[in-house]
C-alpha cells in the first residue's frame, strides 16, 4: 500500500518539489509549518509532500507500535540496523519521486529532506539514485548502513547538493554521528554543505533560513 501523504502547493502547476520525511514517532503533519516558515518567494511554484511513516513495532522502544520508517535496534555506533526495512521503505520513497516526475516535475527539481530518522532515510534513499536529484537536506541524523555506502551510493552523482545540519547540544542523535556521515560522504567524493547550530534535537530559526537559501540555490 503506498504511503499516505499531506501535500501543500505554494502555487498551481508546481515545477519543483520537496519530499519531507518526519522523525520517529511523528507524522506528516509535524513539518507542515515549515512551508510558511521558509518564507519562499511568492512566485515560486513548489509542492511539499509530507509522507506518513507506517506504524510498526520499534525495538528500541520495547517493541512499541509507532510511526517509523524502519525498525531501530539501538543508538550506539555499532548497533544492528534494519537493512531489509531500510531497503523496503526506500522503494516507497522512489515511488513518491516517480509520482512527481509523472506530474511533470523534473528529477533535478525534486529535493528529499528529512529530520532524525527521516534524515537518515533521506541520505540512504537519496544516495541510491543514479539520476541527479535537486538535492538532499538531512537534519539531526546519521548515515544508515554506512559500511555499505560505497555500494549503495555507487551511481549517485558526486555533484549532488547535500545539506547536512545538526545541533551541537543534540542528546538524541550525537553530533559525532553527523560528523562521521560528513567524513564518509566526503571520502566518497561528495561535497557537503555542513552546518551546526547551538540547539538540541530540533530545527532552529537560523537553520530554517539556511535551508531556504539551499532550496533556492538548488532550484535556480
Amino acid at each position: 500500500m503506498p504511503l499516505s501523504t499531506i501535500q501543500i502547493e505554494t502555487q498551481t502547476n508546481p515545477d519543483c518539489a520537496v519530499i519531507w520525511l518526519h522523525g520517529l514517532g511523528a507524522n506528516g503533519h509535524d513539518f507542515e509549518p515549515i512551508v510558511a516558515e521558509l518564507n519562499l518567494p511568492s512566485s515560486l511554484r513548489a509542492r511539499f509532500i509530507f509522507p506518513n511513516a507506517p506504524i510498526q513495532a520499534v525495538s528500541l522502544n520495547n517493541g512499541m507500535q509507532m510511526p517509523a520508517w524502519y525498525d531501530i535496534y539501538g543508538l550506539e555506533k555499532d548497533s544492528k540496523e534494519d537493512q531489509a526495512g531500510i531497503n523496503k521503505i526506500s522503494k516507497e520513497i522512489n515511488l513518491l519521486i516517480q509520482q512527481q516526475i509523472n506530474d511533470g516535475i523534473s528529477i533535478d527539481k525534486i529535493i528529499i529532506a528529512g529530520f532524525s530518522q527521516g534524515g537518515a532515510l533521506t541520505l540512504y534513499a537519496g544516495l541510491n539514485q543514479s539520476q541527479k536529484l535537486g538535492g538532499l537536506v538531512a537534519l539531526s541524523c546519521y548515515l544508515p548502513l554506512r559500511e555499505n555506502l560505497e555500494a549503495f551510493a555507487k551511481h549517485a552523482p558526486r555533484d549532488l547538493p547535500i545539506f547536512l545540519a545538526h545541533g551541537t547540544h543534540d542528546d538524541v542523535v550525537p553530533l559525532a554521528f553527523a560528523k562521521i556521515a560528513k567524513e564518509q560522504l566526503e571520502a566518497q567524493g561528495f561535497k557537503i554543505d555542513w552546518h551546526d547550530y547551538a540547539c538540541a534535537h530540533t530545527v532552529c530559526a537560523e537553520e530554517i533560513q539556511d535551508i531556504r537559501d539551499f532550496l533556492l540555490a538548488c532550484w535556480q
